[in-house]
């Protein structure tokens, strides 16, 4: 498998075909595929090549980056694996996530009669004792 190449800051209107001459022109055998918006089918502005080998992956990265094309500065990187962005994201929220320890009290849907429900005893002990104080008129 290749090394996926992240390729930013691509102007909406571009021919993909104008620039697939640009990588050509570059290392002879790097394919490009742009991100193309669903509605429209414009391209959202970046994009992804691939490199067969690290050499001209890195020769591309060197080449592309700040290069100007049509009127925009490329943004040229190694792109990386999606599943390593979200293992990273999730490691970072784990840490943050003081809350996964607390225990959290579940609601069921068979009711327990003998006990309450915990959310709602100091409601209930307070309804109790409205209705046991209610005078009805006789």
């Amino acid at each position: 498998m290749g090394i996926r190449i992240y390729i930013g800051n691509l102007p909406k209107g571009f021919n993909p075909k104008e620039f697939d001459s640009v990588l050509k022109s570059l290392e002879a055998e790097i394919r490009f595929k742009p991100v193309l918006d669903k509605e429209t089918k414009e391209c959202r502005g970046f994009g992804f090549a691939t490199a067969n080998n690290e050499k001209s992956a890195n020769c591309l990265i060197e080449k592309l980056n700040g290069f100007e094309f049509q009127g925009s500065k490329l943004r040229v990187e190694k792109s990386e694996k999606k599943d390593s962005a979200s293992n990273k994201r999730n490691a970072v929220n784990n840490k943050n996530n003081k809350r996964k320890n607390i225990k959290k009290i579940v609601h069921s849907d068979a009711p327990n009669l003998q006990s309450p429900d915990p959310r709602w005893a100091g409601e209930l002990s307070k309804l109790k004792d409205l209705l046991a104080n209610q005078k009805t008129p006789a």
